[in-house]
């Protein structure tokens, strides 16, 4: 359930918004930046629509989120982040955002992609999913299978010097079936700082702080104090 893939060297997060990574997966990124492993962010859009601030316009918050995401990315290491720039809540999963995808992935090839699970409509404590996320999960499996390894997908890619790439694991997080569990206990300050660099969206940072603490695996016992975060892992054939 826990045992790490073997020779991971470039692993790729992709999501839908800026602070995303940090929360679906902030303690694997740190777990693996600490490794000496190539981190790539890819964000699909910049958050232009994350806040309840009437007076801030989109492209001012546009400038804060990114900047948010850079410095919240460094707390995993030494990494690259990508902005598609699409429109907050309005991902789809269409071709262009499946090609924007297949680019990426075949640009940087990742040993590990690491993306919400398109499943997970809801989640087991009672919140809903935000679309985004949904979409994100569904457009980022098709890119990686077939199309980021299968050659006629997107000829225009192979002009631009793009090869195709297999991936070799898509973890998905956020997943209402999990099979794999990774220890995050010795990054858990650094999944936390990551969080807390997202400034302009939390609101109660002690009480994050707090909540992210609280959240202590209980299949360890709670004297144990381990800290967890739960996958669906897909390994894919090469």
């Amino acid at each position: 359930m826990s045992e790490t893939p073997h020779e991971i060297k470039r692993v790729m997060a992709i999501f839908a918004h800026p602070d995303d990574p940090e929360f679906f997966c902030g303690g694997l990124l740190a777990k693996w930046g600490a490794e000496g492993k190539q981190l790539f962010y890819v964000l699909a859009t910049s958050g232009d629509k994350g806040t309840d601030d009437p007076t801030i316009s989109s492209a001012e918050l546009v400038a804060i989120r990114e900047e948010e995401q850079r410095a919240a990315a460094a707390c995993a290491g030494e990494s690259t982040v990508i902005f598609l720039r699409y429109p907050d809540g309005e991902i789809e999963h269409t071709l262009r955002l499946r090609r924007d995808l297949v680019r990426v992935i075949r640009q940087y090839q990742p040993d590990v992609v690491i993306t919400n699970d398109p499943q997970s409509y809801y989640f087991k404590s009672g919140g809903v999913n935000h679309p985004d996320h949904i979409a994100i999960g569904a457009a980022v499996l098709a890119a990686v299978y077939p199309s980021a390894r299968d050659p006629h997908y997107f000829p225009e890619l192979l002009q631009e010097g793009l090869q195709p790439h297999k991936v070799r694991h898509v973890f998905l997080s956020g997943t209402r079936d999990p099979n794999f569990k990774v220890n995050i206990s010795a990054v858990l300050d650094q999944k936390i700082g990551a969080i807390l660099s997202h400034r302009s969206q939390i609101k109660d940072p002690e009480g994050l702080i707090k909540r992210q603490r609280a959240n202590i695996d209980p299949d360890y016992g709670e004297e144990a104090q381990v800290y967890t975060e739960s996958y669906h892992l897909l390994t894919l054939r090469v």
